[in-house]
């Protein structure tokens, strides 16, 4: 009881911590924002105006392991750019070793997010939510809880620090502040734009982009017999976000079935999804909608990583579930959108071949986005 009050209790002080208030920092001139075809100009925060400065600080922070208490792990420990900013493994884990009860997802296009992290749905901002793995206790991610003292002081004894943050937070007296690194590094999570996959070239008219086996896919995909497209929607293919001013989906948390332990709709401890903040029974299970953009490297699947392949996730859904395939009936609690469909092997193929092509193998080595410590 006391951890589920804690979290509520540590996002309602993260969102004090960074929110407006007082005179907004001189902006300086316009971001230039390098964009996919298509793709939207990002929502950003009144009190944390972009700019190039600020970007370059905040992937530096991502990248620094001195943002963690015992210097071992950055941001980027969890979230690696050749993964599609996740880690290969099944559960994360945090610095100290504490073993994650979920897998860190990617954070691409987290810019157009409603909705952040697997399952809690009162973070309101980036900003916010990148504190969290900082502070959280339960579990430790970098731990810096009891020591946020030291870390400021190791960032500010490095020279190379004081003019990035001194350019990116004009006018601030108290420029190693928490709410100011945490605002860096949103700004340079913002950045992480993934568009440019076989499937956004063929959208925009090179016919060669996809094998025919992935033109078929595709088709199997927005097709209502299939219906991955509706949770997966959007040029993010996550219906957790959406360009600005797009209503979209208020809640996308979802059981997709993948637990029934009791026939009631229970999952594991530690893993009940929205559930643990809510304890609201109706919500046992449900899980953002995650995004499928590079989904071919992220494996294993699902938010515990139980899922090793994607050929085991499309048997899932083929099933109706993994309770409905193990038990032979649905759970109770799982949504309404999750019904089963029958397909071919081809078929399976085939939307195999369209998941794959949604790989943007740019946006996995782009230098913009890498480590800049790496040559040290």
């Amino acid at each position: 009881m006391r951890i589920r009050l804690g979290l509520s209790t540590v996002v309602v002080a993260l969102v004090s911590a960074c929110g407006g208030g007082g005179s907004l920092p001189d902006p300086g001139p316009a971001y230039a924002w390098t964009l996919p075809t298509g793709f939207p100009v990002p929502v950003v925060p009144t009190d944390n105006p972009m700019s190039a400065v600020k970007v370059e600080l905040g992937r530096r922070l991502f990248y620094d392991v001195r943002l963690s208490a015992n210097q071992t792990f950055s941001c980027a420990s969890c979230h690696k750019q050749e993964l599609a900013f996740t880690d290969g493994r099944a559960r994360g884990l945090g610095s100290t070793g504490m073993l994650h009860p979920r897998g860190p997802q990617q954070i691409a296009n987290v810019a157009y997010f409603r909705a952040f992290t697997w399952a809690n749905s009162v973070v309101p901002s980036l900003e916010v939510q990148v504190l969290v793995p900082m502070t959280g206790s339960d579990p430790v991610e970098l731990g810096i809880s009891g020591m946020e003292e030291t870390v400021a002081a190791r960032l500010e004894a490095d020279q190379a620090y004081l003019p990035l943050f001194r350019a990116s937070f004009p006018g601030e007296v108290h420029l190693f502040t928490y709410p100011n690194i945490a605002k860096a590094i949103a700004a340079f999570e913002r950045t992480l734009l993934s568009g440019d996959s076989p499937y956004d070239r063929y959208q925009r008219g090179d016919v060669s982009a996809l094998s025919a086996s992935a033109r078929r896919g595709m088709d199997l995909f927005f097709s209502d017999r299939i219906g991955c497209a509706k949770c997966h929607s959007g040029f993010a293919f996550t219906d957790a976000a959406g360009a600005p001013g797009e209503i979209g989906n208020p809640f996308p948390f979802h059981n997709i079935g993948l637990y029934d332990l009791d026939g009631s709709g229970s999952y594991p401890a530690g893993g009940t999804g929205l559930e643990a903040l809510t304890f609201r029974p109706e919500d046992m299970g449900r899980f953002r909608t995650p995004p499928l953009r590079n989904v071919a490297v992220t494996a294993p699947y699902m938010h515990d990583g139980s899922v090793a392949t994607l050929s085991e996730v499309i048997d899932i859904f083929a099933a109706g579930g993994r309770a409905r395939m193990e038990n032979g009936v649905a759970s109770p609690l799982q949504s309404p959108l999750v019904t089963g469909f029958t397909f071919t092997p081809g078929e399976k193929a085939d939307l195999l071949a369209f998941l794959e092509a949604l790989t943007d193998e740019e946006f996995l080595r782009d230098p913009r986005f890498s480590d800049p410590f790496a040559t040290r």
